[in-house]
């Protein structure tokens, strides 16, 4: 049976990790976020020190994915979407957060000075979103709200919709 690839992207503190992980667990899909597999594999190519984050080394990320998302089924978990094959998904959805509360949830992770202020700029000027529909299809790139607890509960419905109608569609 064939099983849908999703790419979940957004602003770092948009609400990826928690769509993704409860996406994958109600769906029965599997969830990699992809910070996570690169600390674990190593897959960094230097630090940036501005930032105070490693340097991911993108090929080694899409080596390390490759064989699973050929076999389909996979829900990924990133702020950047650009490097990922674009045949790799059959739908990608940017998560947006009001900007005080993006404010608020990366203050609370100790972001500071020009790394806050950066990410919050990417949300104020839909830089995701617009680095999603450069990358994909427009037809397959969908925005959501991601600002509280009523907006995952609508979203993880939204998805779960377009899932089931997938696996109609193509099994």
């Amino acid at each position: 049976m064939r099983r849908p690839n999703l790419l979940i992207t957004g602003t770092p503190g948009v609400g990826k990790t928690t769509l993704g992980k409860e996406l994958a667990s109600r769906a029965g899909l599997s969830y990699v976020n992809v910070g996570d597999l690169a600390k674990q594999g190593e897959l960094y190519e230097g630090f940036d020190e501005e930032y105070d984050c490693p340097i991911l080394d993108e090929d080694r990320v899409v080596d390390e994915l490759e064989a699973r998302m050929s076999e389909g089924g996979v829900i990924v978990d990133y702020h950047g979407c650009d490097f990922f094959p674009e045949r790799w998904f059959h739908v990608v959805f940017v998560l947006r957060t009001d900007s005080s509360c993006l404010y608020d949830r990366l203050h609370s992770r100790g972001y500071r000075g020009k790394k806050l202020q950066d990410n919050i700029q990417c949300e104020i000027f839909q830089t995701q979103y617009e680095e999603a529909v450069l990358s994909y299809k427009k037809e397959i790139v969908h925005q959501l709200p991601s600002n509280t607890p009523e907006d995952l509960e609508r979203n993880l419905d939204q998805i779960m919709q377009w899932i089931e109608q997938w696996m109609k569609d193509n099994n």
